[in-house]
């Protein structure tokens, strides 16, 4: 495989060998797979395990046969990389967001009440996460044969500690926990060599969401120092949230009249049906034959066709946090974001209205080179708060932080309907802002001397 990639419109030339695979690839489907945080106790220790990390962390593109392709990508915290001795002058180099972490910016983002980090789980937001381990696969025997190789790697690294495991994988049904596909939507990344999934879409410039890059200001994004460090790493934000699937289900009965306009209720508050069919190319009913169809499941724009909402509602989940070209106040492709959602625990049993306390949710990665400007604006201005769509104080009504108060509009002819008394759907178990460093920082690290 060459070690550049090119955009010939733009002849813009990635070091895609240096970038780690895990930061750029959607999700296999379907998939399993592992996270995985340590803790650091001994500097010397803790880049011994690098050492012993790198030979199991690709770059580069996918496999072509995506059955026998699994992948580890290996992430530091801020409080990691002070772990690991790095020198004050590089710390310093990272950006604010990055340094505080995200427990120290959960009001911004509105982790508050229930969500707040004093009800977390441990060991999250307690400093005490230094390097983030996460392993994905859409084959089980080779996911374990990498997860064994990485469980050698730190059983033979004393003064390294495992404090937090979670086990990820694709329900039976494909689904998320809500009854939603999921993972549908990846960006066209300018100079990367992976097809977006939206024929539609224009190539989003590279410095959106790896360093080194021109991104869409056309400047280069801020990049830790020394350049060895920053250049071809990128963020990511790890959420991990649990949903409340029986509280779903029963205010969608609750206001319903029958099991078709729950159906169209619950697609409007996400914006796609259960198939992932969207609302913009399938406003009345399902089409589990468009969604099968990968060509066509994410080719739509929202101006042309639906700029007002009456199709996919302008505070829909989906049309929240990727509004695309659709009218609202900002650019949407300054905010853009690779996401990746992967589900944990068990299914809620069919028809089951009341929560049977399982532990249930998704691990969310998302993945740019601007914590601030991207997943921070994103949490902070679309999913809590509605002014950007012209509905000021209604939140994403599935992912929004609601207190049993909250409202959402969906606009109708002739009179709009407006949903009131939302519950949240989702509480916050933890999260954590991470630096996902290129191959070539990755050796840096690991060889580093004081």
């Amino acid at each position: 495989m060459n070690t550049t990639a090119t955009n010939s419109a733009a002849s813009v030339h990635i070091e895609i060998e240096d970038v780690q695979s895990g930061a750029l690839r959607p999700r296999p489907v379907p998939y399993e797979g592992k996270f995985i945080f340590l803790r650091v106790d001994d500097r010397h220790a803790g880049r011994a395990l690098l050492r012993r990390l790198l030979p199991l962390t690709s770059g580069g593109l996918p496999s072509v046969d995506p059955s026998q392709d699994a992948w580890v990508a290996v992430a530091l915290t801020y409080q990691g990389l002070v772990a690991l001795g790095l020198p004050q002058e590089s710390l310093d180099s990272f950006p604010r967001a990055f340094r505080e972490g995200m427990a120290a910016r959960a009001e911004l983002i509105g982790d508050v009440g229930e969500n707040a980090p004093d009800h977390w789980e441990k060991p999250f937001g307690t400093g005490d996460v230094h390097i983030a381990l996460s392993a994905l696969s859409s084959d089980s025997g080779k996911l374990e044969a990498e997860l064994e190789r990485a469980r050698i790697a730190y059983r033979e690294t004393p003064g390294v500690e495992v404090i937090w495991q979670q086990d990820v994988h694709q329900l039976p049904t494909g689904r998320t926990t809500f009854g939603f596909r999921d993972g549908i939507s990846h960006p066209n990344i300018e100079g990367v060599g992976l097809p977006g999934s939206n024929p539609q879409e224009a190539p989003i410039k590279a410095g959106e969401f790896i360093l080194g890059y021109p991104d869409e200001t056309g400047n280069l994004p801020p990049m830790p120092s020394p350049d060895v460090l920053g250049r071809n790493g990128t963020y990511v934000a790890v959420r991990k949230i649990r949903t409340d699937v029986a509280a779903w289900r029963r205010y969608l009965r609750a206001n319903s009249s029958g099991a078709e306009e729950e159906e169209l209720l619950a697609a409007k508050m996400v914006g796609r049906w259960p198939s992932g069919a969207p609302l913009a190319l399938a406003p009345e009913r399902d089409d589990p034959e468009l969604a099968a169809d990968p060509q066509r499941v994410n080719n739509f724009m929202y101006r042309q066709n639906d700029d007002r909402g009456l199709r996919c509602p302008a505070g829909a989940h989906i049309r929240r946090n990727n509004p695309r070209d659709a009218t609202i106040v900002g650019d949407a492709r300054m905010h853009r974001l690779i996401r990746r959602g992967t589900t944990y625990g068990p299914p809620l049993p069919e028809d089951v209205l009341e929560d049977d306390g399982a532990d249930r949710g998704l691990v969310g990665v998302f993945i740019g080179a601007h914590l601030e400007r991207q997943f921070e604006f994103i949490k902070a201005e679309w999913v809590n708060d509605g002014n950007f769509i012209g509905y000021p104080g209604e939140k994403d009504p599935v992912a929004g932080h609601h207190d049993g108060t909250g409202s959402a509009t969906i606009p109708e002819k002739p009179v709009r309907r407006r949903l009131r008394n939302l519950p949240s759907f989702v509480v916050t178990r933890g999260g954590e802002y991470c630096f996902v460093p290129g191959l070539r920082a990755l050796r840096w690290l690991a060889a580093w001397e004081d």
